[in-house]
């Protein structure tokens, strides 16, 4: 790059942190009156630089920030690769198509094969099951923590269950010690969906360490944010280069973008029924799709990483601070519940209005809504009761009961990093006083 360009550069990325500045100036919160979300993008003025900085470049598909945020994020894992995707739920439709390679020999998945998950949680976990025709195996959640009940596992396998691919739920960890034994045990895939839950940790380890792949998810209510995005992580080199191969339009070529021959025989291959010779930039070995995240995403991804042990911090602390606040309503409520390995990362704090308390859900909700405290259901409740579903293939290994409560009962609200403890302190103050209302007409 030549000396004005460069000079011209450092002048414009100069004028967007005065933007930032002047633009992004936090409101004062006025309570019931300013809103209080469950959750938003948390960024700076360097976040906003690096954005503009990658648009400069004009390399409008993956990169050179892509090759680094990938770097980043699997030594944030400690585990040897990471591979960027267009978003969490392409993350987990990556996961388990790669899976269905006929490179993996006779560990490939075959349609008809089943895959142990949970029907309370979000929608794209079960869906790449679906995608691939493979058969969802439904087992029930434990409460309060709505996290896959383990001891329902062996109830659950079948001579055709090939695969566990399981979220942890508001970035509570389930148990990682038992479910990683049974997977071993039964010589099964584990798929750990950590997109609600970067940074949790089960036993000293990281979330997304203890299977075969992990996915995480950037949309902008995340941990952090490259606005959409998301990436899939292994320790396997085999699996790395078959989630290219499905993310890359499914060729058997390992070029990067914008290069060519890395494997020194471009023009000496022979596969399938093709002529030797043909360029193999231009086989393909997978029926594959175009999910590659852009550079201008990664290049946000470099510098929201940065924050992430800040972000983690902060979610903690929030998530401390509001229970300590209500957990004096538990006689109506029932509050998180976190394994004794587990340290989680929350993504918001879920609470479940009890059975017989003295007020429905729907009420609570009502009441948050209307003094401008945002609520979240949790996700799809129980995905075998949505309309979606009506004609798909799945088998229900258990009784959903505790699924159905999570449906009828549960709702999450904020812990986001950029919520304020004033913000915090009313939220605790509506709770508490709407649930004092009932308890007076109890006496």
């Amino acid at each position: 790059m030549n000396p004005k360009s460069l000079e011209l550069r450092q002048q414009i990325l100069d004028l967007v942190r005065q933007y930032h500045d002047v633009t992004f100036n936090k409101n004062e919160f006025v309570p019931g009156t300013s809103p209080v979300p469950v959750s938003g993008r948390t960024f700076d003025a360097d976040d906003l630089e690096m954005l503009v900085d990658s648009s400069l470049d004009f390399w409008l598909t993956t990169g050179r920030f892509a090759e680094t945020f990938s770097r980043q994020l699997a030594k944030q894992f400690g585990l040897r690769h990471a591979v960027l995707t267009n978003s969490g739920s392409s993350a987990n439709l990556l996961a388990l198509s790669c899976l269905t390679s006929p490179q993996l020999g006779n560990r490939q998945l075959l349609p008809g094969d089943e895959v142990i998950t949970v029907a309370a949680g979000f929608p794209t976990t079960v869906n790449p099951i679906l995608q691939n025709q493979l058969v969802p195996v439904f087992v029930d959640v434990t409460l309060p923590s709505c996290n896959l009940d383990v001891n329902l596992l062996e109830g659950a396998l079948s001579p055709r269950t090939r695969a566990i691919m399981v979220a942890h739920t508001l970035g509570n960890p389930f148990d990682l010690t038992e479910v990683a034994a049974f997977a071993k045990k039964h010589h099964l895939y584990l798929i750990e969906d950590c997109c609600d839950a970067l940074g949790a940790e089960f036993d000293g380890k990281h979330v997304g360490t203890f299977g075969d792949l992990a996915t995480v998810s950037f949309y902008p209510a995340h941990h952090i944010t490259t606005g959409e995005g998301g990436a899939i992580l292994t320790n396997r080199p085999k699996l790395k280069t078959l989630l290219e191969s499905f993310r890359d339009w499914g060729r058997d070529c390992w070029c990067d973008p914008g290069k060519a021959n890395t494997c020194n025989k471009r023009f000496d291959w022979q596969l399938g029924e093709l002529p030797e010779g043909y360029d193999h930039k231009y086989i393909y070995s997978h029926v594959g799709y175009n999910l590659k995240m852009t550079d201008m995403q990664a290049a946000i991804g470099v510098s929201q990483i940065q924050k992430l042990p800040e972000f983690i911090k902060k979610r903690r602390y929030n998530y401390s601070f509001l229970r300590e606040r209500i957990q004096r309503n538990e006689d109506f409520l029932l509050l998180p519940e976190v394994h004794p390995k587990a340290n989680p990362s929350w993504f918001g704090f879920l609470i479940l209005v009890r059975d017989d308390a003295p007020f429905s859900r729907r009420q609570l909700i009502a009441h948050l809504e209307s003094c401008k405290i945002d609520t979240r259901l949790l996700f799809a409740g129980n995905l075998t009761r949505q309309p979606a579903y009506d004609k798909s293939t799945f088998r229900v290994a258990s009784s959903l009961e505790n699924t159905d409560r999570v449906m009828n009962n549960a709702l999450w609200i904020g812990i986001y990093p950029a919520l304020t403890e004033e913000m915090l302190e009313y939220t605790a103050q509506t709770i508490n006083e709407f649930c004092a209302q009932y308890r007076k007409r109890e006496i």
